[in-house]
C-alpha cells in the first residue's frame, strides 16, 4: 500500500486541521461539511471511505476534541456501505443532515467483547403502523456514545434503525455523553442483513484507531515542545538521556499505531481481508493509553492540571481503549485469527 494522502485526502486533512484548530464544535464541523464526509452524494455528502474518516478522526484525536465526529463517521459509513442505493437517500442523507440531527452507532452488550456475535435479538413484529419496518428488538447496548433520537443498532438478524430508544444516562471518562440502550419488544426497521453486523465492528475498530492515532500524536507534540522548553537544573530536560528515551519510547508507539491504522484502513476501504489489521491497530491503542503515562510523568504535576490540555489527551486515550475492550482482549483476538 501507499502511505502518502492523494490531493483529495490532503485537503480534507487541511480542512480538518484549520476548522478544529479555530475551537471547532460539533456545528461547525457539520457547516464545513466534515461530518457528512462518508454519506453518499446522492443524499448530499462526499461520498468517500474509510480512509478519509480515518483522516478526519485524526486530526479530531489531535486537539482531543470533544464531538460526535466518531460515532457519526462509522454509522455513516456503515448505512452507505450496506443500505441499498435505492434507500440511501432516505436514511444517509435524512439522518445526518444539518437540520436532522445525528445518527449514531450502537454494538457493546454488557460484559462481552466487542468482536463477540450480538445477544441482542430481533424478530419479526406482529402487523402494525407502529412496527416501523415490521420488526422488535429486545437486549441491551451499553457505552453508546454521543446517544440521539436515531440510532443504529446490530442484532442477531443484522442492522437496524431504531427512533427514540429508552436509554439510561451514562458519562465517559472523557465527560462526553453516552447511554445505556434499552431495547425490551423495541420497535425497529431493518436496514441491513447479517453481513452488516461483521462490518460494524470493523469498522468502529477503525474510527477508534484513527482517533487514538490522532491523540497520541497530539499529546507527543505537546510532550515534545514542554521538555524543550522546561528547564532543571539549568537545562532542559530535552537535554537528560533519560527523558529523551521516554520520549523515543512514546514516539515509537504513536509510529506502530499509526502504521497499523492506515494499513486496516486501507484494506477495509479496498475490499480486502482486514480483520488482522484491525485487531493489531486496536491492540496499539490500549498501547497508546500506556504511553500517555509516559507524556504524563515528563509533564510532572502540570500534567494533571486541568488548565492544561494533556489531561483532555489523557481521558481520551483512556475512553478509546476501554472502548475496545484493552489490550487482553485484542491479543485474544490476534490469536484467534493467527
Amino acid at each position: 500500500m501507499d502511505f502518502n494522502l492523494d490531493e483529495t485526502q490532503q485537503d480534507l486533512k487541511k480542512l480538518a486541521a484549520e476548522v478544529l484548530a479555530k475551537d471547532g464544535d460539533e456545528g461547525r464541523l457539520r457547516q464545513a461539511g466534515l461530518m457528512d464526509v462518508c454519506v453518499p452524494e446522492e443524499a448530499g455528502g462526499a461520498g468517500l471511505g474509510p480512509v478519509e474518516m480515518a483522516v478526519v478522526l485524526r486530526e479530531v484525536g489531535a486537539r482531543a476534541a470533544m464531538v460526535p465526529a466518531l460515532p457519526t463517521l462509522a454509522a455513516t459509513l456503515l448505512l452507505a456501505r450496506h443500505n441499498p442505493s435505492d434507500r440511501q437517500h432516505h436514511h444517509t442523507g435524512h439522518h445526518t443532515g444539518h437540520q436532522t440531527g445525528r445518527l449514531t452507532l450502537a454494538l457493546r452488550e454488557p460484559a462481552r467483547a466487542l468482536a463477540d456475535p450480538p445477544t441482542t435479538t430481533a424478530r419479526p413484529a406482529p402487523a402494525s403502523p407502529a412496527s416501523e419496518g415490521g420488526w422488535v428488538l429486545s437486549g441491551r447496548k451499553v457505552s453508546v456514545p454521543y446517544p440521539s433520537a436515531e440510532v443504529l443498532v446490530t442484532a442477531d438478524e443484522g442492522l437496524f434503525l431504531v427512533r427514540e430508544p429508552a436509554t439510561a444516562a451514562e458519562y465517559t471518562s472523557t465527560g462526553e455523553p453516552a447511554a445505556t440502550i434499552l431495547l425490551d419488544g423495541t420497535p425497529a426497521e431493518r436496514v441491513a442483513g447479517q453481513e452488516a453486523v461483521a462490518d460494524a465492528r470493523r469498522i468502529l475498530m477503525a474510527a477508534v484507531a484513527a482517533q487514538a492515532s490522532g491523540v497520541l500524536a497530539g499529546a507527543l507534540e505537546l510532550t515534545t515542545a514542554y521538555i524543550k522548553q522546561r528547564k532543571q537544573f539549568g537545562r532542559a530536560l530535552a537535554e537528560f538521556q533519560a527523558v529523551t528515551m521516554q520520549i523515543a519510547d512514546v514516539y515509537i508507539a504513536a509510529r506502530a499505531l499509526d502504521v497499523a491504522m492506515w494499513s486496516a484502513v486501507w484494506r477495509l476501504g479496498e475490499g480486502l481481508p482486514a480483520d488482522e489489521d484491525l485487531a493489531l491497530a486496536a491492540y496499539h491503542v490500549s498501547e497508546a493509553s500506556r504511553a500517555l503515562y509516559t507524556c504524563q510523568h515528563l509533564h510532572g504535576g502540570l500534567g494533571l492540571d486541568v488548565t492544561y490540555p494533556l489531561h483532555r489527551y489523557f481521558a481520551q486515550a483512556r475512553h478509546l481503549s476501554q472502548l475496545l475492550g484493552g489490550a487482553d482482549a485484542q491479543l485474544d483476538l490476534i490469536g484467534a485469527l493467527v
